[in-house]
């Protein structure tokens, strides 16, 4: 602009750049980092919450945070939690219930009449 001496609306419009990017100035990341600190002493402090308890004690604390700006910091931050792994069911040959080999050796009773 300077250089051919014309104005920022008509460079943007020969660029085919929109003014705002031109203008666009990004944020700084403190505040993020900040967070991301508290975040961290939260996790260990915590082992067993998740991202989302952790954003219930973050705003607990005064802390006005979107829960998708949490989880984006929780997943950077690799804190999560690791999936519990399910029991074994028994298979139905070990379980089998024994025949009864004479009378009143099994006694039940019947809840439906």
């Amino acid at each position: 602009m300077a250089e051919h001496q014309m104005s920022e609306r008509h460079a943007c419009r020969l660029l085919k750049l929109s003014r705002t990017t031109k203008r666009y100035q990004p944020r700084a990341a403190e505040r993020n980092d900040v967070l991301r600190q508290r975040l961290r002493e939260l996790a260990e402090k915590r082992p067993r919450f998740g991202y989302r308890r952790l954003q219930a004690l973050l705003q607990r604390e005064g802390w006005k945070v979107n829960h998708k700006r949490i989880h984006r910091l929780y997943r950077q931050e690799r804190l999560s939690l690791r999936r519990r792994r399910r029991k074994r069911w028994m298979r139905g040959s070990a379980r089998r219930s024994l025949v009864p080999n004479r009378a009143n050796e099994r006694w039940s009773m019947d809840f439906v009449q």
